[in-house]
């Protein structure tokens, strides 16, 4: 049996959180212009039809769907790659856990560790 006392672990850990939100930061700036961009020459492009055809209304049922499927995309696609990155994060730090506890528990007393934890296996 095990009788020396670990560090904490979450002191051994060090995570680099300052860095993941810095480039979440980024992206959600970024892809802010982008999005900003693409509504102004949208916009840019109704006016001079606008301005060509005199239709007002048929024109800006279209302008409508294109700017709601911009703005759509730009939050899904943002809400989707913050969820990726804080689950790959939680999965990075629990991986390092399990290696560290793993190695202070050391490979004689694995299988009784694993049994009290987890429980007998079943067959």
């Amino acid at each position: 049996m095990v009788t020396d006392k670990p560090q904490a672990l979450e002191a051994m850990m060090t995570p680099d959180d300052v860095t993941a939100a810095q480039a979440d930061a980024a992206r959600w700036r970024y892809g802010f212009l982008v999005v900003v961009t693409g509504i102004v020459a949208v916009l840019v492009a109704f006016g001079a039809a606008v301005f060509a055809t005199r239709e007002f209304a048929a024109l800006f049922a279209g302008v409508a769907g294109v700017v709601g499927t911009i703005i759509g995309a730009y939050f899904g696609v943002q809400a989707g790659q913050s969820g990726k990155a804080k689950v790959e994060a939680e999965l990075a730090k629990a991986q390092e856990l399990v290696v560290r506890l793993a190695a202070y528990v050391g490979t004689e007393n694995a299988p009784r560790v694993i049994d009290e934890v987890l429980g007998r296996r079943r067959s």
